[in-house]
């Protein structure tokens, strides 16, 4: 459990009421803040045979068994009370440190502890921001499944747009909007998380793969984003409605407005507009101005997309290069070292040989 650093049981208490019992207390350090529970054998008892129930096996350190003497005897006697609240404190701080996590991770630990659970397994409320490494990994393949619904509602949409149905069509849309909205948000908790599992020790090679599937993430729900915003138009040329995107789709200008403008298809054969030198095209003529413009943001939109990617890619390329020139340098070091290994043997067996020659 990454959010809680320590575990220490500072005291006990003897209460009268409903009857009388010792209550220890157990005082919890986290990264965030820290806090006080109390909690009387008994509890600690069923939290044992809660764990050893639900994982399968009892947890690393024993816990401490019941006093063989009088319950009058065990509330009132300091040693028994020292040594059971010593007891009670490795007992606990054996799951904290343990090596697997299968005890902390328990919901009865945490509920135990007090520890306030998120709706996705986080620790201190609202998003999950806290990790382990295993719970990590069940948030990113979450947020997998979370992008595949919304492929789902997209091609759902586009298919309702070819039957006609609107309606339906502007309400898959809209819940593939929302659910990538919250894919979103989940991404940057999963960055911070990986944040301070990095800081926590986690490898480096670990480290940059679970890096590298973030930003695989982030890319797919660049390009959702990208799929949510296009809607299918039909232009007032009579195109299929079924017809892919295309910038001739952007804002049209209407017939009468052309009409108004250029003539009549009778006195004009062909008009075109120019920008400088650059002659007009097929993608630009049916547009009007606010078409153009939005076509040349679009355009741009895309360069800028494109130049981060290959950004991307060649910051991947300049490390995976910097770590090969390492390992060379590395390998020419052993190289150099083996090289002087064999000139000092070779040496020592011509010394030997003329040795030989000296004897025989």
């Amino acid at each position: 459990m990454a959010a809680i650093q320590s575990i220490h049981i500072s005291g006990y208490q003897e209460r009268l009421e409903p009857k009388a019992h010792t209550v220890y207390q157990i005082d919890v350090r986290g990264h965030v803040r820290s806090w006080s529970i109390w909690r009387r054998y008994s509890e600690f008892d069923d939290l044992h045979v809660e764990l050893v129930k639900g994982v399968g096996s009892p947890p690393p350190a024993p816990l401490p068994p019941k006093h063989k003497y009088s319950i009058l005897r065990s509330h009132n006697d300091p040693a028994l009370l020292e040594e059971r609240k010593s007891g009670l404190e490795t007992y606990l701080r054996a799951i904290i440190s343990a090596k697997e996590d299968k005890w902390r991770e328990a919901f009865a630990f945490k509920e135990f502890l007090g520890v306030p659970i998120g709706r996705q397994g986080g620790v201190f409320g609202g998003p999950p921001t806290q990790f382990t490494l295993t719970s990590w990994l069940d948030e990113h393949q979450e947020l997998q499944s979370r992008l595949r619904d919304v492929r789902a509602d997209i091609n759902k949409r586009e298919a309702l747009s070819d039957q006609g149905d609107v309606g339906a069509s502007h309400k898959s849309n809209v819940s593939a909007k929302q659910k990538l909205a919250g894919v979103l948000a989940r991404i940057g908790n999963l960055g911070k998380g990986l944040h301070e599992l990095a800081m926590s020790g986690m490898s480096e090679g670990e480290l940059q793969r679970r890096t590298d599937m973030v930003a695989r993430l982030q890319d797919d729900c660049e390009k959702l984003g990208k799929m949510v915003t296009i809607s299918r138009h039909t232009n007032s040329t009579g195109a299929d409605p079924s017809a892919p995107f295309s910038p001739a789709s952007m804002n049209p200008a209407s017939p009468s407005a052309r009409e108004a403008l250029l003539g009549t298809a009778n006195t004009f054969t062909r008009v075109t507009r120019v920008f400088g030198q650059p002659q007009e095209t097929e993608v630009t003529r049916p547009l009007d101005d606010v078409g153009l413009f939005g076509l040349q943001q679009n355009q741009m939109q895309q360069q800028d997309d494109q130049l981060a990617q290959l950004t991307t890619i060649l910051s991947r390329q300049k490390n995976l290069g910097e770590a090969i020139s390492s390992e060379i340098g590395e390998q020419i070091n052993m190289l150099d070292g083996l090289t002087n290994d064999v000139d000092h043997t070779a040496g020592k067996l011509s010394n030997a040989s003329r040795q030989m020659h000296r004897l025989g």
